[in-house]
């Protein structure tokens, strides 16, 4: 998997990651879904919607935007 954006939270480090021309968000090295766009995948892991993390917690309320563009380009 390698790591295309980063955004920081509380809690760790998100980021979205490409594999096999898929696009995944990743916290603590567990894919959170699979998404076709990089897009999808930030506004789906902002908006709580993505696969549920580890202690059940809602990544809506983290402060991750919805929008790429305000991640930080890792690559």
């Amino acid at each position: 998997m390698r790591n295309l954006f980063l955004w920081d939270t509380p809690i760790g480090p998100f980021y979205i990651a490409e594999m096999n021309g898929r696009f995944h968000p990743v916290y603590d090295d567990e894919s959170l879904g699979s998404y076709e766009r990089p897009e999808q995948a930030a506004e789906d892991v902002a908006g709580g919607h993505a696969s549920s993390i580890s202690g059940g917690i809602d990544t809506a309320k983290l402060g991750i935007p919805e929008d790429l563009s305000k991640w930080q380009r890792v690559e």
